[in-house]
């Protein structure tokens, strides 16, 4: 894990050299992805063709997969998860700093029109992307890394990010809570 973390650093550095934030918060997203795919579920490619409309969508990249001049990646915001499409004839100078210094785990910005793939999956094809947080340690593998329930409870951030089914629990919780405050409140009720 060490030498994972060791390789980060230095493409955090490689960022730097370019001249780019490796923790940048100026990116701000127009659309959630199940927004996305809410709006263009049932279109055929040509519907999907003529839709003007420009997404930016940020989220952590949960699976990577590069094939040279091409890549597809999986970005995972607080409604869902999107998959992205990112080539270097439309990205140039943007996909040479993806191809080097992206990870699993990265938070991303990634910005263009839907597509759908050839296996028929809604993407977005990237026209912008930049990394907005570059992540250090590596995430856990899902299966082995959080089978431990001592480490789950320790470490709930971990969890949150590998399992969506604990995250959904904690969502479900705070929205339970804040109606029962919101109940309380309405009624005079002080919270000590």
């Amino acid at each position: 894990m060490d030498e994972q973390a060791e390789q980060r650093r230095k493409k955090v550095q490689k960022l730097r050299e370019r001249g780019l934030n490796p923790y940048a918060n100026d990116f701000c997203p127009s659309h959630l992805s199940a927004e996305v795919l809410a709006a263009h579920q049932g279109q055929s490619d040509p519907e999907l063709e003529a839709c003007p409309t420009r997404y930016r969508i940020a989220g952590r990249v949960m699976a990577l997969r590069s094939f040279g001049k091409a890549a597809f990646i999986k970005v995972a915001d607080r409604a869902g998860l999107l998959q992205a499409y990112l080539a270097r004839d439309l990205l140039g100078e943007e996909y040479e700093v993806f191809r080097e210094c992206a990870d699993v785990g990265d938070i991303v910005g990634v910005e263009g029109p839907v597509m759908r793939t050839r296996t028929g999956e809604l993407s977005i094809k990237a026209s912008r992307f930049r990394i907005l947080t570059k992540n250090i340690r590596p995430l856990p593998e899902k299966w082995h890394g959080l089978a431990d329930v001592e480490i789950r409870y320790r470490q709930r951030y971990l969890d949150l990010v590998a399992n969506p089914e604990v995250r959904r629990t904690f969502e479900l919780r705070a929205r339970l809570v804040a109606g029962i405050r919101r109940f309380l409140d309405e009624r005079g009720y002080l919270e000590v």
